[in-house]
């Protein structure tokens, strides 16, 4: 029912990682248990293990007197399955250690199933937490869910400006400049145009180092090295800094949101963060939307380098010539494969929930007899776990936005962008190699 999370690979797509354990916290926030005999067990990076294998050595000891013989039983099981699973580490993985073990109720609210499994989390998480009761505790890993992408800040006005960057919760001050300014003159006879120049060179010569200091500090390996850029401040400097030429264009792109803020400095950031919260937020969210409004585009423009639905954009991927993979984080599709026992061949299936209840995927109308069923899986965690092996990378669409919504509907939730034109209903010939008597029909949409 559960299954173990490994610890994130190097460079492992992270959206991938938040949805595993997005799918995890779900799973995990499903399973019931015969009275306290689910163990949570978080332990933070560089804590002393051993004192988590004393505290459950102490909770052993504990749950001996539990006077129901029925409870007892089940804690001590899942307290010892949960200490001899904690004996394989000889100290803290770098990032810490999730432990989740226990007896848990199945479906029919009678049969126990035991479960214990351990993972390395792809993010520290800075929190200690025991729980033997009723249910898992998720909450300490919905904290991996939070998004980390790094924001650039530029706080300028005519006193100075600061540069830095806000990831998460933890901001960063990289850089203060102050300057001072000549103000306008009002009285100086012949001498105010000359007055005038010359504080116009000033803030010329100003502005030309607010940008360059904007692109040392936000650009690195020749592109930007922050997702957004929000510019904030009290005059009009804010302003002309998006209209120069003197700050890097590939920058430009990336400038989410220009605020105006009361203040300078340190306390001008604080009310930039406030005030662009909701223009930080709407970055994935505008991003999904242009990557579906392109897949559209390529769909009016008959460009044949685009594909849809689970049976093209397999095949596609099968053969190498997916590039970007487009997927509905909540497809319901499942990956079989199957062999027919009697003439040993075999085939992968992939059926909507729908076709999972019709026996004719699982037979062979000729002989008469059902098909072995090798394996079960789903299909997008297949695809997280496989994708890497093809070449291709993973988009993940939600339905929250019309244009996401139009795609999990219209294309059913997978689809993507080829390398070069293929004709896939050349390619499909391929598919029923296993043998004829295989319905192929199984496309979700």
């Amino acid at each position: 029912m559960v299954e173990a999370l490994a610890a994130g690979t190097a460079g492992e797509n992270k959206h991938i990682e938040m949805w595993k354990i997005k799918r995890l916290i779900n799973q995990l926030e499903n399973c019931k248990g015969n009275g306290t005999s689910m163990v949570s067990l978080i332990i933070p990076p560089k804590d002393d293990i051993n004192r988590s294998g004393k505290l459950l050595v102490q909770e052993l000891s504990a749950a001996n007197n539990i006077k129901s013989r029925i409870t007892r039983q089940s804690v001590l099981t899942a307290i010892t399955s949960t200490k001899e699973k904690l004996k394989l580490y000889r100290q803290t993985p770098q990032n810490g250690l999730c432990l989740y073990c226990g007896v848990i109720l199945m479906e029919d609210g009678k049969t126990e199933k035991k479960i214990n499994f351990d993972f390395e989390p792809f993010r520290p998480i800075n929190q200690f937490m025991y729980f033997c009761g009723g249910k898992f505790q998720t909450e300490p890993l919905k904290c991996l869910l939070a998004d980390d992408d790094k924001f650039g800040f530029i706080i300028v006005d005519g006193n100075g400006a600061l540069y830095a960057t806000l990831q998460g919760n933890s901001r960063e001050i990289l850089q203060k400049i102050t300057v001072e300014l000549p103000k306008k003159h009002r009285k100086g006879g012949q001498s105010s145009v000359r007055f005038a120049r010359l504080r116009e060179e000033k803030r010329h010569n100003y502005l030309r180092k607010v940008a360059e200091l904007a692109n040392a500090n936000f650009m690195a390996n020749d592109k930007p090295n922050v997702t957004g850029l929000v510019l904030a401040g009290s005059a009009g400097f804010k302003n002309e800094l998006c209209e120069t030429e003197m700050l890097d264009k590939r920058l430009l792109p990336i400038i989410v949101s220009v605020v105006d803020v009361s203040y300078g400095g340190e306390n001008g950031l604080n009310e930039a963060i406030t005030l662009s919260s909701d223009a930080l937020s709407n970055v994935k969210f505008v991003a999904e939307k242009k990557l579906v409004s392109k897949f559209f585009e390529e769909i009016a423009l008959d460009t044949s380098m685009i594909v849809f639905g689970v049976e093209d954009t397999m095949k596609a991927l099968e053969i190498g010539a997916l590039e970007t993979l487009m997927l509905f984080e909540e497809l319901e599709v499942t990956r079989f494969e199957i062999k027919n026992p009697v003439k040993g061949d075999t085939k992968i299936l992939y059926l909507n929930p729908t076709q999972q209840k019709d026996s004719k995927y699982f037979k062979d109308q000729s002989l008469g007899i059902d098909l072995d069923i090798i394996s079960e899986t789903n299909l997008a965690e297949w695809l997280c776990n496989n994708y890497t092996k093809y070449g291709a990378s993973v988009e993940f669409i939600t339905d929250k936005s019309q244009e996401g919504y139009q795609f999990v509907k219209g294309f059913g939730g997978i689809g993507g962008f080829l390398r070069y034109k293929v004709d896939i209903e050349d390619a499909h010939g391929d598919i029923n190699a296993g043998g004829d008597d295989f319905d192929a029909e199984s496309d979700f949409i």
